[in-house]
């Protein structure tokens, strides 16, 4: 039985995700004293960006089923074991002593993710009325967008004060109280049996890793071969290939699919899908270059790095534009929240070409607080606000595996273009900066500080376009009332 208001079940949900979502970034801001830590001898980047890819695929990969495992056991069930999952596996990256032990933790934590995040997004459908979603959901996109933003400034904090290892010891007080609230407040709803389609997994999965995989590894092999016949634009090929098989699978089985393709016969939820997964690509590959700028060309702590006002403004603002959107057409919020956010990013490229004093970031960075109230919340109320309840389950998978991909794309594709322009703005001398010491902690030379910037910046034009991109597709939402039910 649901209680009398569905509000502090949300809540006690909110603080899970909360913590999964700020293991997203919180690492970027680390990642310089990690490759200091644990890979010191080597200027690739790419090796520690796996820290980050490891959590983001292993979150993506799973999401498809288990949004049906809520439906079938229980979201309070599935949400407890995974958070279990999750804080056990914080302990593990904390006391990781190789960067092979961390990403390999790394990955159980966002296995641990991928069994919560459907289940938050699947009680808000179960129990909120329809036109009392768009509150609801802007709490949960509010608190989406707030924790990839605040990831960095609490990695810095901690960072600073203890060390790296803090940003994942940190998760176990948290963990602690998110499972004791939940247990207290989440109700049981009524469960569903489903036939789980374990083809479609296998070859999402497959598919995923193979694109994602070449992706991380191009800039290492120069986009050329890997090892025998197999190439790095062969992987991806690969992987795409598979993705079609399994999309053309998910129309052809007989059995239960993981993705019914009866959902996206709604406009507004297969556009929203889009769109999170432009968003979460856009705010995941910005703060890996952006970090790593601000670190080793400028001399920041990590801490001063992270002290941005983007987070604030994102958290103040965001429930406003929840409750907002349960009133208006959902374009006028979205198209202009990713058009603040691109050009938030084109001024962070100004002002790190043009060498600007640090105290100039501040003022992009506000923007991009106000472009982030505007993109989490409004998507995944329009994603859900027409979903019938029975498809809670499959609709939340489908709508974070989006997401997620996004952020594991963006993450892979980022760390490739970051490397491509370290070679080319600082030809034969990546090994020699910093005195073999490679990109960690500590501001680099003057010689090499300036061409490091430039990269930085030239990467930041990638997330900058797809936002743009995004905001293009969004103008083909449609308004509220006139987005079907999709068939059941």
């Amino acid at each position: 039985m649901n209680p009398r208001s569905p509000w502090p079940a949300l809540w006690a949900l909110v603080i899970g995700f909360f913590m999964i979502l700020i293991d997203t970034t919180i690492v970027s801001v680390a990642n310089p004293a990690i490759k200091a830590a644990l890979d010191p001898h080597t200027a690739n980047l790419d090796n520690v960006v796996w820290v980050t890819s490891s959590y983001l695929l292993a979150y993506a990969v799973p999401l498809l089923i288990t949004g049906r495992l809520g439906d079938r056991f229980g979201p309070r069930r599935v949400y407890l074991v995974g958070l279990v999952v999750f804080t056990l596996a914080s302990v593990g990256s904390g006391l990781s002593g190789t960067l092979d032990a961390l990403v390999a933790t790394r990955a159980v934590q966002g296995l641990g993710a991928a069994l919560m995040t459907p289940q938050t997004m699947a009680v808000i459908t179960r129990t909120f009325p329809r036109e009392r979603r768009g509150a609801a959901m802007g709490l949960w996109g509010g608190t989406a967008g707030v924790a990839t933003l605040v990831g960095p400034l609490l990695g810095g904090v901690l960072v600073d004060a203890w060390g790296w290892e803090w940003i994942f010891f940190i998760n176990v007080p948290v963990g602690v109280v998110a499972f004791v609230l939940a247990w207290m407040l989440v109700p049981d709803l009524e469960t569903h049996r489903h036939r789980f389609d374990m083809v479609g997994v296998a070859l999402s999965a497959l598919g995923l890793f193979l694109i994602v995989f070449g992706l991380q590894e191009a800039a290492t092999y120069d986009w050329g071969i890997i090892v025998g016949p197999i190439s790095v634009w062969g992987l991806i090929g690969a992987g795409v290939v598979v993705m079609v098989a399994f999309v053309w699978w998910q129309g052809r089985t007989r059995r239960e699919p993981l993705v019914p393709l009866a959902l996206f016969r709604d406009r507004n939820f297969g556009l929203a899908n889009a769109g999170a997964s432009a968003v979460g690509f856009t705010v995941t590959s910005m703060s890996l270059p952006y970090m790593f700028f601000l670190q080793a060309s400028r001399g920041l702590t990590p801490t001063q790095a992270a002290l941005l006002p983007m987070a604030l403004l994102s958290g103040i603002l965001s429930p406003f534009a929840g409750r907002l959107l349960d009133r208006i057409d959902a374009r006028l919020m979205v198209v202009p929240a990713l058009l603040i956010v691109a050009s938030a990013l084109g001024w962070y490229i100004g002002l790190i070409l043009a060498d600007a004093p640090i105290l100039m970031f501040l003022l992009p960075s506000a923007l991009m607080g106000l472009g982030n109230a505007g993109m989490w919340g409004p998507l995944a109320t329009t994603a859900t606000r027409s979903m019938d309840p029975r498809q809670a389950g499959a609709g939340a998978s489908i709508y974070n595996t989006t997401r997620t991909v996004g952020s594991v794309v963006g993450s892979a594709a980022i760390a490739a273009l970051m490397q491509s322009r370290l070679v080319a703005n600082l030809p034969g001398a990546a090994g020699a900066a910093g005195g073999g010491a490679g990109f960690g902690q500590g501001q680099l030379p003057a010689g090499v500080a300036g061409p490091f910037g430039q990269a930085m910046a030239q990467s930041l034009i990638l997330p900058a376009v797809v936002a743009v991109l995004a905001a293009v597709l969004m103008l083909f939402l449609l308004p509220s009332d006139r987005s079907p039910l999709p068939a059941g």
